[in-house]
């Protein structure tokens, strides 16, 4: 190049003004990239067509100070002044998403060799690891005191190199994201510079760090140890600003402040040629293919040196190795079985195409051996498939397939194992959404409300708006300059919470309750090397999550109350009156990168754990939202897009009842808000979008929860659906009233509901009992019978058969129907009446008709409306009394009632019947009395009529006795009582009005009894 003038081309106008410039080459050499601190948009430059202008990009909205290129070249990463980072489809340019936000501007971007992970950082105080897949941080290193400019990944993925402005270099370890080694005041010190930032780079091998050095050279560092190798010194006469190792990693490319681009020949240690140019070159990339050098200098100008090695050299691509993705896609930027971060420093590059060559390893890295490795020694019985890898680092000459396939078998069980420490799921706040550069955003969005925020000239404004305006309270807006990334809303509050910033590394809860008798009621904590990741709210209490795994509890108040240490690290929380339901890692990914997350369910009030388990997903999937349904129950939604529920089942355990994949629009994707026992609440996102703005308003759409059942051979999915979340509804208002009962609250509410959910199952098992007698299956709709809880819903099971002509169906039914009504007579008297089975036996069978022979529809209008039936040739009503006969020592009357629920255990049903008993004598519908001999008769009877005229004794007797023809007798003799059978009243009846007037049957033997007693007297 000595004595060569390049002209250079402008690409972007700097307007007279000094400013960093970037330049990049795609893989195949067919574009250049190009951007600059004084221009908010990127150029692509298509090579092939040099008369055709570049293709402009403009979504920022300062000057771009960064750029990245996926090893693969199908996404491409910028940062800007602007505070974000925006990642395209490259080569079209399409704008993908805003990837994350800084609160300064960023410097400094570079994609891991997989393309699974980009880092980003510049003037705040960190360094942001982002996964290229879901955008997510997987994590954030805070080390560096001055803005960091120059980052540089390992090519064997075990670290991660930056540097900042005032020229301190540190190593980092990918795996446990802690500093691995330091070096202080080892860089120039250009932090008064604007047009220039420090960097540094790694050679292709991995074995070498470069860095600029305090005396105008470039100093090699171990990978390891981080000593100092070797300098290369040189004619620059200023400090270096800019270095880029060739491909192959034999040269190495430098630019000054004087100027200057030197071409050194790293083997040799000497500089091989040199160009001089009018202003200083910021930025170079050595041509993948081929042997030039694109420059670009601070004015905006750039061009390429053809030639750069001499001919009688050995080419800067000879040997060198490139990264080939087998994916498309800008966003999923490798294939799962290539992320080999490998923790015991063996090269990752092992078993790739170099082009008939292969680089040499050092002795010194075999020798290197860590924890890791001496535990897959010790097991080398389990794993022999690791010992021909020695054999592949020994010979560095097998071919590209051998290669390739000893890669995957023998690395397997290596790159499962560490790889996926990377991928575990970040901690996330349900209903919030990413950071939009000038967008709204969202902090929380519930069923209640939302919290929206955005930022403008160095803070943030902070919206909470009500979907229910008439009862929610009107909230003033707020000025935040604290930078909450997060909130929980809910009726009485709001809390927010940030992660670490400023100078203090300082962490920042609020907590504003949206009425109180006191002025001053909002409070805030700090926490000084500790960082907030999630928060949430419920009655009377605020808690947060912090990256220390601890679980802070705090009162409405804000007085601190409980401080807990949890398992692992959390990935989310939700509240939900004095529940609080925690998900955190309890391990590290298993090898098929599946999460393993597991759940816990505090009660606050009771400072107790009610349950603690592993947490459900989808094989592949990540956990997207956690939070509470409008009934209490804890629910859960994964990003394969399944919906799970939480139920004390089986010992407690995980529902599936929703499957986005089940829906006619399965390619959308559906973005949970919340649910109640039938719907899901959800806004209906168009893919690839899987959140919606702020502005428009989100629209809620309501989905009808389904289970993912199988293809029933009944062709009735509509109908097994509807049981099953009708007997998961059932469960839950049990399992309510068993609480508020333990408590000593009234239940009568709950009660009815349960008797609502019973009667709407019955109707459910009714039509699937239709369906199986249409269908042949008569074995399971006698399964589906014994779950009926009404003995009405029996009957009418049993006219249904008998209409289809199924006789024998029939008889079963009315066995079960039999077997029932016994059960709960024993239940009743059988601790009493020893020999009542036998006869209650008798008086079931009499009390029932045959099947052809049912008097009145399943569900009729009235609850007292008579219906003749044919029985023997005579008429008789529904409600008739059956006469017993006689039966020594003791006798009862007993009201068959409505069996319980069959669900229900039998203790439950047992405490059920003693209070509706006790609930019966004090309503007077249950009169306890005294026959001749002194023993207990229970009766039980309907009550009296209020509005009956008063009659005489004699005339209430003859009319009573003209009513029931002789079949009752008004006196019990030796003891023996009367048992009353009638069919239970329908629950869906109207109230009837042609019996007023009239008087109780029942009522006047009640009367009639209490005269003989005054007669004896």
């Amino acid at each position: 190049m000595k004595g060569r003038l390049l002209k250079l081309k402008e690409a972007h106008k700097n307007n007279g003004v000094s400013s960093f410039c970037s330049i990049l080459w795609d893989l195949q050499a067919q574009h250049l990239v190009t951007s600059s601190a004084a221009d908010s948009t990127l150029s692509i430059h298509d090579l092939s067509h040099t008369s055709k202008p570049p293709k402009i990009l403009s979504h920022h909205k300062d000057g771009v100070t960064a750029l990245a290129l996926s090893p693969n070249s199908t996404c491409l990463a910028s940062g800007s002044v602007d505070h974000s980072v925006k990642l395209y489809k490259f080569p079209g340019g399409e704008f993908q998403t805003n990837v994350t936000r800084f609160t300064l501007p960023i410097r400094a971007l570079a994609f891991n060799k997989s393309g699974s992970l980009l880092a980003a950082a510049g003037d705040d105080e960190g360094i942001k690891l982002i996964n290229t897949i879901d955008g997510s941080i997987s994590r954030v290193l805070k080390g560096h005191k001055g803005p960091v400019t120059g980052l540089s990944f390992d090519p064997n993925s075990e670290y991660l190199a930056s540097v900042d402005s005032i020229g301190t270099v540190i190593y980092w370890g990918l795996c446990s994201g802690e500093i691995i080694h330091t070096l202080k005041g080892v860089a120039p010190d250009l932090y008064s510079e604007d047009s220039v930032l420090n960097i540094l780079s790694w050679s292709p091998d991995g074995e070498i760090l470069a860095v600029p050095g305090l005396k105008n050279d470039v100093v090699m560092y171990d990978r390891d140890t981080a000593q100092k190798q070797f300098s290369l010194r040189g004619d620059h006469r200023q400090s270096i600003c800019f270095l880029s190792w060739s491909p192959n990693g034999k040269y190495i490319a430098t630019s000054g402040l004087d100027r200057q681009v030197l071409i050194w020949d790293v083997d040799r240690r000497e500089d091989i040629d040199r160009q001089k140019f009018d202003d200083i070159i910021c930025c170079m990339a050595w041509k993948p293919i081929g042997n030039a050098l694109a420059v670009i200098d601070v004015m905006g100008r750039f061009g390429v040196l053809e030639s750069t090695i001499p001919l009688s050299m050995k080419s800067p691509t000879d040997g060198a190795s490139s990264l080939r993705s087998k994916n498309s896609n800008g966003l999923l930027l490798f294939d799962e079985e290539d992320q080999v971060p490998d923790i015991s420093g063996t090269s990752s590059d092992i078993g790739e195409d170099n082009f008939g060559e292969s680089e040499p390893v050092s002795r010194k890295r075999l020798r290197k051996k860590t924890e890791f490795d001496d535990n897959l020694d010790e097991n080398t019985n389990d794993h022999g498939a690791l010992l021909p890898m020695v054999e592949v680092r020994k010979k560095g000459s097998l071919n590209h397939k051998e290669m390739l396939i000893d890669k995957n078998d023998n690395l397997g069980f290596r790159t499962a194992t560490t790889s996926q420490r990377l991928k575990m799921q970040e901690s996330f706040q349900p209903g919030s959404t990413t950071v939009q550069a000038g967008k709204r955003h969202f902090l929380c969005y519930n069923m209640i409300g939302c919290i929206t925020t955005i930022e403008h000239d160095g803070y943030s404004h902070i919206e909470v708006d009500f979907h229910d305006s008439g009862t929610g309270p009107r909230v003033p807006a707020m000025t935040d300059y604290f930078g909450f990334t997060m909130a929980s809303l809910n009726e009485n509050g709001s809390v927010f919470g940030n992660q670490c910033k400023g100078d203090k590394n300082m962490s920042t809860l609020m907590y504003r309750p949206f009425s109180s008798w006191e002025n001053n009621s909002e409070w805030s904590m700090r926490f000084e090397a500790e960082e907030v990741k999630v928060v949430a709210l419920g009655t009377g209490w605020v808690a947060a999550v912090t990256n220390l795994n601890f679980l802070r509890i705090f009162t409405e108040g804000g007085l601190q109350k409980h401080v807990l240490s949890i398992n692992g690290p959390v990935v989310t929380a939700a509240g939900f009156k004095d529940e609080l339901a925690i998900v955190n890692h309890a391990s590290h990914c298993l090898p098929s990168n599946d999460q393993m997350l597991e759940f816990k369910i505090f009660k606050i009030y009771d400072a107790t754990q009610s349950f603690c388990g592993p947490l459900p997903l989808t094989p592949g999937s990540c956990l997207t939202w956690l939070g509470f349904s409008e009934e209490g129950q804890l629910s859960s939604y994964d990003s394969k897009g399944v919906l799970r529920v939480f139920t004390n089942q089986y010992g407690g355990s995980w529902l599936p009842i929703f499957s986005s994949s089940k829906e006619k629009e399965s390619e959308k994707n559906y973005w949970v808000v919340g649910l109640n026992t039938s719907k899901l609440f959800c806004v209906v996102c168009e893919s690839p979008d899987t959140f919606p703005p702020v502005t428009p308003k989100p629209v809620l759409t309501l989905l009808n929860l389904s289970i993912p059942l199988a293809s029933s051979d009944l062709g009735a999915g509509d109908l097994e659906n509807e049981f099953m979340l009708n007997n998961l509804y059932l469960s839950q208002i049990l399992k309510r009233i068993d609480e508020m009962s333990a408590s000593g609250f009234d239940t009568t509410l709950l009660d009815d509901e349960a008797f609502n959910i019973e009667a709407a199952l019955d109707k459910c098992i009714l039509r699937l009992i239709a369906a199986c007698c249409n269908g042949d299956k008569l074995v399971r709709a006698t399964e589906l019978v014994k779950l009926l809880s009404l003995d009405k819903s029996v009957r009418g099971a049993i006219k249904l058969v008998t209409a289809l002509k199924l006789p024998i169906l029939a008889e079963r039914f009315n066995g079960v129907l039999e077997e029932r009504l016994l059960n709960e007579t024993r239940g009743t008297v059988g601790n009493q009446n020893p020999t009542s089975g036998t006869a209650f036996a008798h008086v079931a069978h009499k009390a029932l008709p045959a099947a052809d022979q049912f008097p009145s529809p399943l569900f009729s209008k009235h609850d007292k409306e008579e219906v003749p039936a044919k029985v023997g040739g005579e008429k008789k009503k529904t409600d008739s009394v059956v006469d017993m006969g006689s039966m020594k020592n003791e006798a009862h009357q007993v009201n068959l009632h409505r069996p319980s629920n069959p669900f229900a255990t039998n203790q439950e049903r047992q405490e059920r019947a003693t209070a509706g008993r006790q609930k019966m004598e004090t309503d007077g519908v249950v009169g306890p009395g005294k026959t001749k001999d002194g023993e207990n008769q229970v009766m039980f009877h309907r009550p009296s009529n209020l509005f009956a005229k008063a009659s005489s004794i004699d005339e209430e007797k003859a009319q009573e006795k003209a009513k029931v023809g002789g079949q009752i007798e008004s006196n019990s003799v030796d003891g023996i009582g009367q048992v009353q059978f009638h069919r239970p009243s329908n629950p869906f009846a109207k109230a009837s009005t042609n019996q007023e007037g009239k008087q109780s049957l029942l009522d006047s033997i009640k009367k009639m009894k209490k005269v003989d007693t005054l007669g004896k007297r």
